[in-house]
C-alpha cells in the first residue's frame, strides 16, 4: 500500500506513520509539511492507495484541496485527519470528496477502525461530531444487525436509522426529531450516505438497497 501523509506537524506524522504500519505491512510512505508538497507529490507520476491530509496546513487553500488531491489522485481514499471536530468541517470535507474525517483525538483503535470502513467503501464520520441530543455513543462501526448485510460493510448503524426514515419518504427535520438529532446533524448523515452508496439524491440513496423484509 502506497500512503501519502501531509501534515505540517513532523512528530504527528512519524506517529500516524507507525501507526498506519499495523494497518498493512510493507507500506510506502511519502510525507509533506505543506499542500504544494502534497499536491506536487500527487501529481508526480506516483500512485497513492491512502491520501490523509490535514486542514489548514500552510498552502491549504480550502476544502477545494480535497477536490485538487483526488483530481490527481483519482483512485486514492482521501482522508482528512485533523484536531477540528466542527460539525462544519466535517460536512464541508465530505462535501468535497473525503472518503472520512478522522480526529486526532482518536484512539489508535478508532483510527484503526476507520480506516478499516474507509477501505470497505464506507464513509466515516467521527461520533464526537455526530453524538448530539442524546445520541448513544458508538465508536463509528455498526453495532445492531442492519437489513442488508452489504450495508453493515459501508454505512454505521446511525446511517443506517437515517436511511430507514429516509425510504419511509421523511424530511430531515422528521428524522432529526424521531433520532434527537440537530438537523444539522442529520444533514452530514446524509452526505456520508450519499457518499458510500454512490449516489447524488434521496431517491437513487432509498433505492440503492432494497429494503430487507421480514420472516
Amino acid at each position: 500500500m502506497r500512503i501519502l501523509i501531509g501534515d505540517d506537524h513532523v512528530l504527528f506524522r512519524e506517529g500516524l506513520r507507525r501507526l498506519l504500519e499495523q494497518l498493512k505491512e510493507g507500506s510506502d510512505f511519502q510525507e509533506a509539511s505543506n499542500f504544494d508538497d502534497m499536491l506536487a507529490l500527487c501529481g508526480s507520476g506516483e500512485t497513492f492507495d491512502l491520501v490523509l491530509t490535514d486542514l489548514r496546513m500552510p498552502g491549504w487553500p480550502g476544502f477545494s484541496g480535497i477536490q485538487d488531491l483526488r483530481q490527481k489522485q483519482p483512485n486514492a481514499k482521501v482522508v482528512v485527519v485533523s484536531a477540528s471536530e466542527a460539525h462544519h468541517d466535517v460536512r464541508d470535507a465530505l462535501e468535497h470528496g473525503a472518503a472520512g474525517y478522522i480526529p486526532k483525538s482518536s484512539s489508535v483503535k478508532i483510527m484503526l477502525s476507520a480506516l478499516d470502513l474507509i477501505f470497505s467503501g464506507g464513509v466515516y464520520v467521527p461520533p464526537t461530531v455526530l453524538r448530539e441530543g442524546g445520541e448513544a455513543q458508538d465508536n463509528g462501526r455498526a453495532a445492531m444487525p442492519p437489513a442488508d448485510p452489504a450495508l453493515e460493510q459501508l454505512l454505521t448503524q446511525r446511517q443506517r436509522e437515517v436511511l430507514e426514515r429516509l425510504r419511509e419518504g421523511k424530511s430531515n427535520k422528521q428524522i432529526a426529531h424521531e433520532l434527537g438529532l440537530s438537523e444539522g446533524t442529520v444533514k452530514i448523515h446524509m452526505t456520508a450516505i450519499f457518499k458510500s452508496l454512490g449516489v447524488r439524491n434521496r431517491t437513487q440513496a432509498a433505492m440503492a438497497f432494497p429494503q430487507s423484509t421480514n420472516a
